[in-house]
């Protein structure tokens, strides 16, 4: 739904696979090499904890699915995507038709950066500082989201063996307090007990997969594109430094070289604007987001101990 005057229409209902999201996912990082793009949920999403069609995984990956949209909706760019209006409007027959078109201009121009900064050698000689620093607070912040997404899976696996154990626990003593009728009593009401602290921890488990597991791992895939991001940007800046070395060794036409390094410093400053703003946007997200999780997992905990 959308009150927005691009769209011909108020309401769309349209059926996408998974494979859709795929690519459009892949037409965003062609037309914004240096955007973050929000993850995609992977498709074993939680693997080992749920089968992959049963309906607990099918609603994870719906709600992870939903979260990408949404991301972008409030993206200030990525919102006006035309591919992304595509992927909202368009007929199944339509979107398909529209796939089948060929690598666009910014996908062969991405070829050509890549293969230009494959050949430089020795790294980016003049990246600016506020990248490297970029950079090393990836490098930091993947370790740590990595080792939270590991403990949180332990947690979540510890949680549920204890549940399992006391979900046969309770009835034994059930059916012992009928062989003795003395105790009767009391091996009843710590049968019921256990049923409670059964509940409980059901309740805190559910938590965990909804709230903490999805964010964690969302940040561990969002780590993954930054960085992947972060060289984006490098190779374009590798592209000019190859031009302006070329330059100043005189291989080549003066006047076509620096008509060319003077479009190349364009398309640099842009990459560098585009990135800057978004990293700024992510971090506020990312802080605002870890906040309300583990200020969430808290609550959850307390309420747990106290029942």
């Amino acid at each position: 739904q959308t009150s927005r005057g691009e769209f011909d229409s108020s309401e769309y209902e349209v059926r996408r696979r998974y494979q859709d999201f795929l690519w459009l996912k892949s037409k965003l990082e062609e037309a914004h090499p240096t955007l973050i793009i929000p993850p995609l949920p992977e498709k074993f999403i939680m693997k080992g904890m749920v089968e992959r069609f049963n309906d607990e995984f099918i609603e994870t990956r719906r709600k992870a699915l939903h979260k990408f949209l949404n991301r972008i909706a409030d993206h200030p760019t990525l919102t006006f995507n035309e591919d992304f209006k595509i992927f909202l409007t368009a007929q199944a027959w339509e979107l398909s038709s529209h796939k089948k078109q060929g690598p666009g201009l910014l996908s062969r121009m991405g070829q050509t950066v890549r293969a230009v900064a494959s050949s430089v050698r020795g790294g980016v000689k003049n990246r600016p500082e506020m990248f490297t620093e970029m950079n090393d607070y990836m490098e930091t912040f993947s370790q740590k989201i990595n080792v939270l997404d590991k403990i949180a899976h332990r947690i979540y696996k510890e949680e549920r063996e204890y549940f399992n154990e006391m979900k046969e626990y309770g009835p034994i003593h059930t059916l012992w307090s009928a062989s003795e009728e003395d105790i009767a009593d009391s091996l009843k009401g710590v049968a019921s007990c256990i049923d409670k602290c059964c509940k409980a921890t059901e309740k805190r488990m559910a938590g965990l997969s909804e709230n903490l597991l999805p964010i964690l791992h969302e940040y561990v895939l969002y780590s993954e594109i930054l960085m992947g991001v972060l060289k984006r940007r490098d190779q374009i800046q590798g592209e000019l430094d190859s031009k302006v070395d070329a330059l100043a060794t005189k291989k080549t036409e003066t006047d076509l070289f620096s008509e060319e390094i003077g479009k190349l410093e364009d398309k640099v400053e842009c990459a560098n604007n585009a990135l800057k703003a978004d990293w700024d946007r992510w971090k506020q997200n990312m802080q605002c987001d870890m906040r309300s999780t583990f200020t969430n997992v808290a609550e959850n905990n307390l309420r747990y101990y106290e029942e």
